[in-house]
Formats: C-alpha cells, structure tokens, sequence
C-alpha cells in the first residue's frame, strides 16, 4: 500500500519544532507531511521552559504519548508513513505493530523493553531521567553540558548552543520510565510493515550499536526490516549539518519498498 501522507514524531526534550527542515523537505517531493506535538507540547519551546516544573508533565507517560498519537492517526484519511526520532523512534516501532501505518523509520530509536546496552555513553546520557532514586513526579530539566555529551559531541560549541536554545525543552522522568516496562514491549515474530532503524556512529545516548541490537532482533521474522549507519553522525542527526544526506537516504528506502 502506498502513501503520500508522511507522519514525524519527536522525541524527549524537544517540540515539532525539531522537524522543521524536515517538513518542507518532503512537502517538495509530493507528500503532505506533518508533526504532532506529544500532550502539551504544542506550545513554544520558551514557554515550555518557563513553566517548568510543568503540573501536566509531571504526569505525562509513555503510554499517554501512544494512545495521543494513535487517535491522531486515526482522523488521518490515508495511513501513513511514520518517520520518528530518539524516543519517537521507539514510538513508530509501537505504532507499527498496532498496524497503524504503511511503514515506518526510526531513527536514534530508543530501545524496546529487553534491548539494553552496558555502553558507558548509553548510561551516562540517560542516568539523569531513569535513576529509579529520583522524584519520578519531578520533571528534569538538561543542562547545556549535559546536552553537549548527550545530543551534539563533537560539533563546533557555537552550533551546539544555536540547538540547544532553539530545541531543547524540559522533559516527564515518567516517559523513559515506562520505556523500560510492558508498555514498549514490541513483539519480535509479530508480521508488520516495513520498518528502517537508522543509527549515527558518533550517538552517545542511543549508540549504534544499540540500534543494531533492536534491528537484529527482527532478522528472525518475515517482515521487512533494514539497517542504516550514517558515520560520524550525533544523536542530532535530524539538525546537524548534512541532515539532507538522511533525508535523501530514508526517501531512497520508502521509493524502494514502493511505500
């Protein structure tokens, strides 16, 4: 089944905003492209900021972040394809098993339930919001530094600060919580639609080789599922300079899989 419906889903600390170079990029090729925001990130980045700690975050979950999405897909008129990073990531891989979209790319994908890594950059990124010995009803708010090791290691600091002032918002401990229960739990044998994981060699927080752990575990079914690495790229693969050589390469695979 094809489509010409293209859906972007953010992930944790950040807005729609964070697709906004990818939007016009696929609306000039012949799709309709949108990105909802999570529950209550449809507000600017800086006044997410100054409400923080924000009352609604403080309760936000994973599980809410779904079934929000999954009923805006419903009033969509075609299905799409879903194209999702960081924890969005994680979440097209959710919603493609509940068959809610023609195919689907995740790129930085937070882990499923069961796919972990003991790499230290991996802990040390997201120590900060999955400490079990935090206040989980406490939003957490990343530092500069922090989003320097996590999101944009390696790139010149002027670029690193134009994203974090443009980008980051403060974030629900409640959400990567949950990503480690049931509730991200994907089933591996179950038959879905075609599915990329795109990964950056230079990510701390999602690292390649944890993309590679949750693609491989989808080798053992029918389904279509691919692997991409780009080198030398960050967790900011979607703002980073040369973000357009991803974009050409997930729209290569979606022509491919005649999506």
């Amino acid at each position: 089944m094809s489509t010409k419906t293209v859906v972007f889903i953010h992930g944790m600390y950040m807005t729609p905003l964070c697709w906004e170079n990818w939007l016009p990029y696929f609306n000039a090729r012949g799709y309709r492209s949108f990105s909802p925001p999570w529950p209550g990130r449809d507000k600017p980045v800086e006044a997410l900021r100054n409400s923080h700690p924000d009352p609604h975050l403080r309760k936000l979950t994973l599980r809410e972040v779904l079934e929000s999405l999954s009923g805006y897909l419903a009033t969509l008129d075609e299905k799409p394809i879903l194209i999702g990073h960081s924890m969005g990531g994680l979440v097209v891989q959710l919603l493609l098993q509940r068959g809610l979209a023609v195919g689907g790319v995740a790129i930085d994908s937070a882990p499923p339930q069961g796919v972990i890594t003991a790499q230290w950059s991996f802990l040390k990124s997201n120590w900060p919001h999955i400490n079990p010995f935090a206040d989980r009803n406490q939003p957490i708010q990343m530092s500069f530094k922090r989003f320097q090791y996590a999101f944009v290691n390696g790139l010149p600091e002027s670029q690193q600060q134009i994203a974090f002032d443009r980008y980051v918002v403060p974030e629900s401990r409640r959400v990567p919580g949950e990503s480690l229960t049931r509730v991200a739990a994907i089933d591996f044998k179950k038959p879905h639609s075609p599915l990329l994981l795109v990964a950056g060699s230079a990510d701390h927080i999602i690292p390649a080789a944890l993309n590679r752990a949750n693609f491989a575990r989808y080798k053992s079914t029918g389904s279509v599922a691919d692997f991409k690495e780009f080198p030398s790229r960050t967790h900011f693969i979607i703002g980073q300079e040369r973000w357009e050589e991803v974009a050409d390469s997930i729209l290569a695979w979606i022509k491919e899989k005649g999506l």
